[in-house]
């Protein structure tokens, strides 16, 4: 297991990097925890499940989450929790980490 500790970078760009540094192309996200400062989610419409919707939020969130890793990159489904008590989730397409931090717990795997 290793714990991916992100700080000041975009999350998802900084995982890449991360994963390619530790030589890990397949693996499980076990967990995602910390907090950030603006986030990028994506979304099926009702309509057409095939269509994905992107929606930016420019407020900060503090994150769990889970995922995978394939082909080195990184795939992750996230619940953002937002002022008010409210959440927001969905797949994870961006994240901006300054104020705190991001631990990306991740399990490889031999494919």
């Amino acid at each position: 297991m290793h714990v991916i500790e992100i700080k000041n970078a975009e999350l998802m760009s900084a995982l890449q990097e991360r994963l390619a540094e530790l030589g890990i192309s397949f693996g499980a996200i076990v967990s995602l925890i910390g907090a950030v400062d603006s986030f990028t989610l994506s979304t099926m419409s009702k309509r057409d499940a095939t269509r994905n919707l992107v929606t930016e939020h420019r407020e900060p969130a503090e994150m769990s989450g889970s995922g995978e890793v394939v082909n080195g990159l990184p795939h992750i489904h996230a619940t953002m929790a937002v002022e008010g008590g409210k959440a927001i989730s969905g797949h994870l397409a961006g994240a901006t980490v300054s104020t705190w931090f991001a631990h990306v717990y991740v399990l490889p795997m031999q494919r």
